[in-house]
């Protein structure tokens, strides 16, 4: 009978995608959220929501520019974990926030307009979750492709919402500035990565040090050695 070895980065996926929910709970069960536990739990459930959005972003270059092909298989996991942590975010907001009082929710849309950044995001993010399954990737053929390019509308939309919801001084980098300039910042730099020019010319170089490093002289244990003489 075959047995197959459980997959590490499969595994690694799915305890990272449990293990902050988890974190979270005992925080909460130890009454350990900070002195504003709700406000606690939206920025930590956001922030993880966030982080797996851009893990997901990040295995395509990964898979085109580093090579790391076995990360494609992990995107959806990881796309699927940044939906229900935005869904713990949401809900947070509007059950634990303001209680389902819709009423005051819209009262206060107007005049926070993270509040409508961040729900256009989270809306436009339901369908991509609902047809990430191979089912829906069959039956929707070319026009699954173009649905989820919205990926890189909603993960800009996200980081808007971040910046927009935190106290801090962007012009003079005073206050809570620095974790959305970090996510704003690698965002960009996923994004970079997509443009095909810059995606081929980094392709290349490391195709290139893979040869130089396939070719090179071995030592005795095997391993790269320099040229004698160099």
């Amino acid at each position: 009978m075959k047995h197959h070895l459980p997959d590490p980065l499969q595994a690694l996926v799915h305890i990272g995608g449990w293990l902050p929910l988890a974190w979270l709970a005992a925080d909460a069960l130890a009454r350990n959220l900070t002195s504003n536990p709700i406000q606690a739990i939206e920025q930590r459930t956001g922030l993880v929501a966030l982080t797996f959005l851009l893990l997901s972003l990040a295995c395509t270059p990964l898979a085109s520019i580093g090579g790391w092909k076995a990360v494609l298989r992990r995107r959806k996991a990881l796309g699927l974990y940044g939906f229900m942590y935005a869904s713990l975010h949401l809900l947070a907001f509007v059950g634990v926030d303001y209680t389902f009082d819709f009423g005051l929710i819209w009262a206060d849309v107007g005049s926070k307009w993270y509040i409508i950044i961040g729900t256009t995001a989270f809306l436009l993010l339901v369908p991509l979750a609902v047809t990430s399954f191979r089912y829906w990737m069959k039956r929707l053929g070319k026009g699954w492709t173009r649905l989820h390019k919205l990926v890189y509308l909603i993960a800009p939309l996200v980081v808007v919402h971040f910046v927009l919801s935190v106290k801090g001084d962007f012009l003079r980098l005073q206050g809570n500035v620095g974790l959305p300039l970090v996510y704003g910042t690698v965002l960009a730099l996923l994004l970079l990565l997509r443009v095909t020019p810059l995606k081929h010319a980094l392709a290349q170089v490391r195709m290139r040090m893979m040869e130089k490093m396939r070719t090179a002289p071995k030592d005795s244990a095997g391993l790269p050695g320099r040229r004698s003489g160099g």
